[in-house]
């Protein structure tokens, strides 16, 4: 997907990347940790995806930082999985996540100081 705008292709690039991952969960009968990082994995770019046609500075920021919590949630989810015995872990998952991170809480700052 090639929207231009970068986060918003980001997000849904990791959102596909975290469905694959999940899937591998899934076969492996990691059932609990698979469900919740397509949760909040997902939602990552949906909120991001939203906050593009928000109705007001402030609720653009409240949806980055909606974003921002799944974003802090699905790093928890993945940590688990490379610390968990037994457990598939994608080193290339928590380097996109990173990169991910620091774009949304740039845009958070930025969008802060113009209000």
């Amino acid at each position: 997907m090639d929207t231009g705008n970068i986060i918003v292709d980001l997000t849904f690039s990791f959102a596909l990347d975290i469905l694959k991952f999940s899937e591998k969960l899934e076969q492996d009968k990691k059932y609990v940790i698979a469900r919740q990082l397509q949760k909040s994995g997902t939602s990552i770019g949906a909120n991001v995806k939203e906050a593009q046609n928000c109705e007001s500075r402030a609720d653009f920021i409240h949806k980055l930082k909606i974003a921002a919590k799944e974003a802090e949630e699905t790093e928890y989810w993945l940590r688990l999985c490379k610390y968990a015995e037994n457990y598939p872990f994608d080193d290339s998952l928590i380097e996109k996540l990173i990169e991910i991170q620091k774009i949304i809480n740039k845009i958070i700052y930025t969008s802060k100081q113009k209000i």
